[in-house]
């Protein structure tokens, strides 16, 4: 259910409402917007009358949500998500930010090499994985905690935020120092108890959407973080498997506007998963972009033939800079910024 005050609402009356709904046997969300204040209950009694609700002072109306993802939808939150860092990054505002590095850590020369590039090139974020879920168990897991310092120093070194994937619960702590964002991958969106661990924590987090998930299953997914208490929440296109077989993934794009208009949460592109083949990771990007994507997940190496990891779908350091010219050159064309 959802609860919009009016915007003369005050604090008072606002706090009498929250205590009512609780009362009432549900659990209550606030979000507080510019102009008024949205309460978002959970878990609706049977016998509840709204008018129980609609009739106390500084109520403006109440709607019963049937969906499935309550906290997720746009009603909870209208005037959309911000996800704000210390550094003046946001995701989900006018500006594109892009999120750029190695699919794997493989050392320090490749990481600060990769890093200072796609610094120079207008990156804000490094991404880069520690961790690393691989099908086969023979292939390169990455360098655990040692990645996770490489990672935090490289991204000081060149003034880069830095996102990395969480594989489980027990990794959640360690990572925390190191990271300002953690992904959670497309193996793990319905790893269900890891979410729950992660809706506790207050630090940003990117939820992939599963390699056969429907857009519901994804806002699903991250109902749990939000119900959890952790609202910086950030979603991410990667591609879904469909009966296509020339690229890796199906880039969905039309995901972007979809769960734009169904849910608050900003919405990031990974064209390079998406694809996974180089010469398609620019072109993807830019329609990305043209789509309404609040940010972009793109993997460069600068030996990408040496990569570890991926190395197939990562773009050159000179391919990386000339698609960021692009991107300058193309978001004023649908209202936005590259940040």
């Amino acid at each position: 259910m959802i609860v919009a005050m009016h915007e003369a609402a005050n604090e008072d009356q606002i706090q009498h409402v929250i205590d009512q709904l609780v009362h009432l046997g549900f659990g209550v969300h606030r979000s507080t917007g510019a102009l008024q204040t949205v309460l978002g209950g959970v878990g609706v009694p049977p016998d509840f009358d709204a008018r129980e609700v609609e009739m106390l002072p500084g109520v403006q109306r109440v709607h019963r949500i049937t969906s499935l993802y309550k906290l997720a939808g746009r009603s909870f939150r209208p005037e959309g998500t911000v996800v704000k860092f210390s550094n003046g990054v946001e995701i989900g505002g006018k500006k594109i930010v892009v999120m750029a590095g190695p699919c794997s850590v493989e050392s320090r020369e490749q990481l600060f090499t990769i890093s200072e590039l796609i610094a120079r090139a207008g990156a804000r974020i490094l991404r880069g994985g520690a961790f690393k879920p691989r099908s086969s168990p023979y292939s390169f897991q990455g360098m655990g905690l040692e990645g996770l310092k490489l990672l935090r120093e490289a991204g000081d070194r060149f003034n880069l935020l830095v996102i990395s994937e969480v594989m489980e619960i027990s990794q959640i702590e360690v990572m925390l120092p190191y990271v300002d964002i953690l992904q959670v991958g497309a193996r793990n969106m319905q790893n269900f108890n890891l979410l729950r661990e992660l809706g506790k924590v207050r630090i940003p987090v990117l939820l992939k959407r599963g390699i056969a998930a429907t857009i519901e299953e994804l806002l699903c997914s991250a109902e749990y973080l939000l119900a959890g208490g952790n609202y910086e929440l950030i979603l991410c296109e990667r591609g879904i498997r469909t009966f296509e077989t020339h690229t890796r993934n199906t880039m969905d794009i039309s995901a972007i506007p979809v769960i734009h208009k169904l849910s608050h949460l900003p919405m990031t592109a990974d064209p390079s998963h998406g694809t996974g083949l180089r010469d398609k990771v620019a072109p993807m990007a830019l329609a990305s972009a043209a789509a309404g994507a609040d940010a972009m997940l793109i993997e460069v190496h600068h030996q990408p033939d040496k990569a570890l990891s991926d190395g197939a779908q990562s773009l050159y350091p000179d391919q990386f800079a000339t698609l960021m010219d692009q991107l300058r050159m193309l978001a004023p064309a649908v209202g936005r910024e590259i940040a």
